[in-house]
């Protein structure tokens, strides 16, 4: 398929005609090359002989490889070995990006880090995705779960005494998503100076910037952001409420004084609704221990169909509690493409969310389908020999 059907057939393709070289493995580092692949740069992972272990990973990890390795080429290589090296060198000498997210130094001492690249390639933009960024910490070993505990994000999440990692690999992924700014922010440099960058993004100092509003709560309110289940909520109604249904719940907020009447009408509250007292948020979160008895006991009275299509009519945010793969039959990403069908190892089809933007009207979708260890391998090398004679 070229590249102009991939276009035509398969959604937008901004970054079309940008070449990506990617030494990555587990989640940043690919989440980066995704990100660039789903709009539509040309991205070539590199593997290792016996290919990426990401792939063979089990539980928690059994996912990483299928949904952050669409839309990209495969070529494994041992780095080794000299002759392999210096494929990769050629590979990077004709790119437009390079990513990678080993060790400190690793690549570096193969003759594959910024400095020598870009002496070849003076336009190369180089993302390395870290643990750290500079400082005292910057050489040690991190993990999505090691920052978010030394971060305050795994305080702010849990009980207090009970730290709890958030349910996704968040700063993985985020901090890839800042690693995507700083390259296309690059890329938009480049025009105007012809020249690259070198680009570092990390787990810490991601995770300190998602905190920063706790941060910030301090320093306005004189006093230490409480974790998150424990907090005093900004709104009176901002809860999960169990249904009629055992185990049904579903979250609701009532954050104006305008949603307030709208809440209390919809739903025959008419004595709280006349309450003058409670008329401003602020006032009506103090009476918070009396409001939220009277909503928890009507919402458990009723089945969860009949509060949603109520809520719904009502323009209120709510949100039903699901679970990750009950989003495969949502009506919603279904209907608006949010999902793409990629094919397993095993020959399965897995639909898994796409990138969460629109470009004029259209969602970015599958260009290519999981690449196999080495897929590419023979075409690029014999285009590098070609290119090379």
């Amino acid at each position: 398929m070229s590249t102009a059907q991939q276009t035509a057939d398969n959604g937008p393709a901004p970054l079309q005609g940008i070449t990506v070289v990617e030494f990555t493995h587990m989640v940043m580092g690919p989440s980066v090359g995704v990100i660039l692949a789903d709009l539509g740069a040309d991205v070539i992972k590199v593997e290792p002989p016996e290919g990426d272990r990401t792939r063979t990973l089990l539980g928690s990890g059994s996912g990483y490889f299928p949904m952050f390795n669409r839309n990209k080429r495969s070529i494994c290589l041992d780095l080794k070995e000299p002759e392999d090296v210096a494929v990769a060198e050629r590979l990077c000498a004709e790119a437009d990006v390079v990513i990678e997210n080993f060790r400190p130094g690793t690549l570096a001492r193969l003759g594959l880090g910024y400095e020598k690249l870009s002496e070849a390639n003076p336009g190369l933009i180089y993302c390395s995705a870290k643990g750290f960024l500079k400082g005292p910490y910057e050489d040690r070993t991190a993990l999505d779960e090691v920052t978010q505990m030394m971060g305050g994000l795994a305080y702010m999440t849990g009980p207090p005494g009970r730290p709890l990692r958030a349910g996704s690999s968040v700063i993985d992924i985020t901090g890839g998503m800042f690693g995507v700014i700083g390259i296309l922010a690059a890329l938009e440099q480049r025009h105007r100076t012809g020249r690259g960058a070198e680009i570092k993004c990390s787990l810490y100092e991601t995770t300190a910037f998602l905190v920063g509003q706790h941060i910030a709560q301090m320093a306005v309110t004189g006093a230490a952001a409480r974790p998150m289940p424990v907090r005093i909520s900004a709104w009176a109604i901002y809860d999960v409420f169990e249904t009629a249904r055992e185990g049904e719940q579903l979250f609701v907020g009532v954050v104006s004084d305008g949603q307030w009447k709208t809440f209390c009408a919809d739903f025959g509250l008419d004595d709280l609704a006349a309450r003058s007292e409670w008329e401003t948020n602020n006032e009506r979160v103090k009476a918070r221990d009396a409001i939220i008895p009277r909503v928890s006991a009507l919402f458990r009275s009723m089945n969860r169909e009949d509060l949603v299509a109520r809520l719904e009519k009502s323009g209120l945010p709510f949100a039903p509690i699901v679970r990750p793969e009950e989003l495969v039959d949502d009506a919603h990403l279904n209907a608006g493409g949010g999902l793409l069908d990629v094919t397993l190892s095993d020959g399965t089809v897995a639909r898994l969310p796409a990138l969460p933007l629109e470009i004029d009207g259209r969602r970015p979708g599958l260009f290519r389908d999981l690449p196999r260890p080495d897929e590419h391998g023979a075409e690029l090398r014999e285009r590098l020999a070609a290119t090379g004679d």
